[in-house]
């Protein structure tokens, strides 16, 4: 598995985790820009992993991003924990590297604006994505 600083251009999968969707987006650092793609509906946890797997096999990350979500001042709560975990897990289950983003206002923003209504999830993810890019360029 190549190391993700070593190879010029880093594949990224970004994760917006939801108790009941999680929205993915797919990036790349030469662009610095990602790509929305589908929600997962995070129903069942195995259904949910199989449907990561398929993805990591189709797009070959070097890395992964999860959402933090946390309060105004920065402080964690019950979701920040979650999404931890589900950062945790994709380590563990896929081996690739996760990174952690802050996610503070995405959804937000987004939730305001009509054109993403019934797209927040996975627009907050590929925002997510491209914060990643701009936070180590």
């Amino acid at each position: 598995m190549p190391n993700e600083d070593s190879n010029p251009i880093t594949i990224v999968l970004g994760f917006d985790y939801g108790t009941k969707r999680i929205g993915v987006a797919v990036g790349n650092s030469l662009t610095g820009s990602a790509q929305v793609m589908s929600v997962i509906h995070n129903t069942n946890s195995e259904q949910t992993l199989q449907k990561i797997k398929e993805l990591i096999s189709e797009w070959q990350p070097n890395c992964l991003v999860v959402g933090l979500p946390v309060y105004p001042d920065g402080a964690e709560h019950a979701m920040t924990k979650r999404s931890r975990s589900f950062g945790q897990e994709l380590t563990k289950q896929f081996g690739k590297p996760v990174h952690f983003v802050d996610e503070r206002y995405s959804s937000v923003l987004l939730e305001q604006d009509a054109q993403y209504q019934g797209f927040v999830d996975s627009h907050a993810a590929g925002l997510l994505l491209e914060q990643f890019f701009r936070e180590r360029s």
